[in-house]
C-alpha cells in the first residue's frame, strides 16, 4: 500500500471514529464497527494503528495541531478585537461541526482516562483555547473596546462551555441547528458580558 493510500486509510479511520461517536455513543467505537463502517477488516485496521487508544491519540493529535493552530492564528492576527473574537468563536464552531463527536471524545477522554500523556494533550488544548481567547479579550480592554473590569478568567471558562452547549445542540435538534445563527447568538451573549 503506499503512503498516499496508508494516510487515506488513517483519516478514514478517524473520521469513522467521529461518526461512530455522533451517531451511536463512544461505547460504539469498536474495530468491529470501524471495520463495519469503513468496509476493511478488522485487521487491516490494525495495519493503520496499533490499538484503538492510538486512533484516538491521532485524533488529539489533529485537534492540537489544526484547530489550535487557526486560534492562534486568528488570535495574533490584524483584525480588530471584536472581529477577532467573531472569527474566533465561528472557526470553532465551524471545526466542531465539521468534526462532529470530537467534543464527546474529548470530554471521554478527559474523564476517563488515566494515561497522563493522553490528559497532557488534553489539557494542552484546552489551555491553548483558553489563552488565546483571553488574549483576545485583553486586548479589546485594552484599546477601550470592552470594559476595564471584565474579569477574563471568567469569560473564558463561560467560552469554554460554548462547545458543550453546541454539542447538546447538535444532538438535541439534529437537522434544525444553524451554526451561523448559534455563532451569532453566542457572540451577542459574550459582548453583552463585555460591554
Amino acid at each position: 500500500m503506499s503512503r498516499k493510500n496508508t494516510h487515506i486509510r488513517k483519516e478514514q479511520i478517524k473520521q469513522a471514529v467521529l461518526k461512530i461517536i455522533k451517531e451511536s455513543g463512544i461505547k460504539a467505537v469498536s474495530t468491529k464497527n470501524l471495520a463495519s463502517e469503513i468496509g476493511l477488516s478488522e485487521g487491516a485496521i490494525f495495519r493503520h494503528f496499533r490499538k484503538k487508544s492510538d486512533i484516538i491519540r491521532a485524533i488529539v493529535d489533529d485537534v492540537s495541531k489544526d484547530l489550535i493552530h487557526t486560534l492562534k492564528e486568528i488570535a495574533e492576527s490584524d483584525l480588530p478585537p471584536p472581529d477577532k473574537l467573531e472569527k474566533y468563536l465561528c472557526d470553532t464552531i465551524n471545526y466542531l461541526m465539521d468534526n462532529n463527536g470530537i467534543t464527546i471524545l474529548l470530554l471521554s477522554e478527559a474523564t476517563y482516562n488515566n494515561d497522563s500523556e493522553m490528559l497532557a494533550k488534553l489539557r494542552y488544548i484546552f489551555n491553548s483555547e483558553r489563552h488565546y481567547f483571553e488574549a483576545i479579550i485583553e486586548e479589546g480592554i485594552a484599546q477601550g473596546i470592552w470594559r476595564a473590569d471584565t474579569k477574563i478568567e471568567e469569560i473564558s471558562l463561560l467560552y469554554m462551555g460554548i462547545p458543550i452547549t453546541l454539542n447538546i445542540s447538535l444532538v438535541l435538534n439534529l437537522y434544525q441547528f444553524d451554526p451561523q445563527r448559534f455563532c451569532k447568538d453566542m457572540i451577542l451573549q459574550i459582548n453583552r458580558l463585555l460591554t
